[in-house]
């Protein structure tokens, strides 16, 4: 089972990009999806994330008001809309998940499986 993230691109300050993540070879329905970034130069942070049945999410300070977390478990997609991008939003984005609970920085290790990453870039 691999995940897909796609939807990252080159935006100025102030744009928006909706990223997707999606699993190859199986529903993942039942897991909890958590989004993860990385900066050149930076150690890899949580973003944001989601439970199984969308109704529960979890933001990181750096995006609240900005992004939004959201699933569609009929077509087995993972979406996050990110609006008003800054510069310090440039990263590798990476979608990832877990079945045993919300992820966030503490268990991103024992996340289970993988997007490969999209990058994002926000110029100023």
């Amino acid at each position: 089972v691999q995940l897909v993230d796609s939807g990252g691109g080159s935006v100025p300050a102030g744009a928006s990009l909706r990223l997707s993540c999606t699993p190859s070879g199986r529903r993942f329905s039942s897991y909890y999806i958590g989004w993860f970034r990385q900066a050149p130069g930076k150690e890899r942070e949580f973003v944001a994330a989601i439970n199984w049945s969308g109704r529960g999410t979890d933001y990181a300070n750096s995006v609240k008001g900005r992004f939004t977390i959201s699933r569609d478990n009929a077509k087995n997609r993972v979406y996050l809309q990110m609006n008003s991008l800054k510069a310090e939003d440039t990263a590798v984005y990476y979608c990832a998940a877990g079945s045993r609970a919300l992820p966030d920085d503490d268990n991103q290790k024992a996340l289970e499986i993988w997007g490969q990453g999209t990058l994002v870039t926000v110029s100023s």
